[in-house]
């Protein structure tokens, strides 16, 4: 049965994988046998990043790509090609963390919408359209979105983030309608309440521990690593269009962080 989770001889391409969640997934394929080409817009990160692969047996490649211009988006995806021969998996990871702007609707500037809206939404699907071909041409391969339990719910004042993220589980849901018949899937990841080094304005939506969320305790980005091996593997051939959400019961519970402090203490 293990045999179905195994990643050997599969490559794959992982964007924003230098740090938090990403890295941690980086890890945990490398460790189930994939290949990886590693994106991300600062090299040393991913750098760092494809040593690890290295350290760990496996191959890799880091590539520095910024997700909002679809011609390095190109460019990473040829890269793949050219180094490992084909791309069997592709996560859209990266993600505008630390430049989210949280702000009343009526002060976010262009600009301030463009720059979250660009990375997280816009570069999904740049990366989906770069690598659907070449899937195609082969006969099968998976998209793995990185979403967000924010894509479900409202949060405080961060408008990009929450519309980008539902935005993403939608994207999702399109491809997978469409390129089944190709014999590609598409899945998302949905965390929950994930803290990290990178985390930005979103830190202040975020709980100060998870004391309000059913399982009691917030998340890590080792949480996710094999989820991504799970969604990378065969084991996973039969879903499309799905989520997994791992936010420790929060949806299931019902908890949002709207930044005010409770009345009346909690009842256990």
């Amino acid at each position: 049965m293990l045999e179905s989770l195994s990643l050997d001889g599969r490559s794959v391409v992982i964007t924003g994988g230098g740090t938090g969640l990403g890295l941690a997934m980086v890890r945990a394929l490398a460790r189930a046998g994939a290949t990886l080409t590693i994106g991300g817009r600062r090299s040393g990160p991913i750098d760092a990043a494809a040593a690890e692969v290295e350290a760990l047996g496996s191959e890799a490649i880091a590539v520095a790509a910024d997700v909002t211009d679809s011609a390095q988006v190109e460019a990473l995806m040829e890269a793949a090609i050219s180094r490992f021969g084909k791309i069997d998996v592709l996560i859209n990871n990266a993600g505008a963390v630390q430049d989210n702007v949280r702000k009343p609707i009526w002060e976010i500037t262009d600009e301030d919408w463009h720059r979250i809206m660009d990375v997280n939404l816009s570069g999904a699907f740049f990366c989906s359209r770069a690598v659907s071909r070449p899937m195609v041409d082969q006969g099968h391969g998976k998209i793995i979105n990185v979403a967000s339990g924010f894509g479900m719910r409202g949060g405080r004042d961060i408008y990009m983030y929450c519309t980008s993220k539902g935005g993403m589980i939608q994207l999702t849901r399109v491809l997978s309608f469409n390129l089944a018949r190709y014999g590609i899937t598409a899945n998302s990841i949905v965390p929950g309440f994930v803290p990290t080094g990178d985390m930005g304005a979103t830190t202040s939506s975020l709980p100060r521990s998870g004391d309000f969320l059913p399982i009691g305790k917030l998340g890590k980005p080792e949480d996710f690593g094999p989820l991504a091996v799970f969604l990378s593997s065969s084991a996973s051939d039969y879903m499309t269009g799905e989520m997994i959400i791992a936010d420790g019961g929060g949806l299931a519970g019902g908890i949002t962080p709207t930044g005010h402090a409770p009345l009346i203490p909690l009842e256990p």
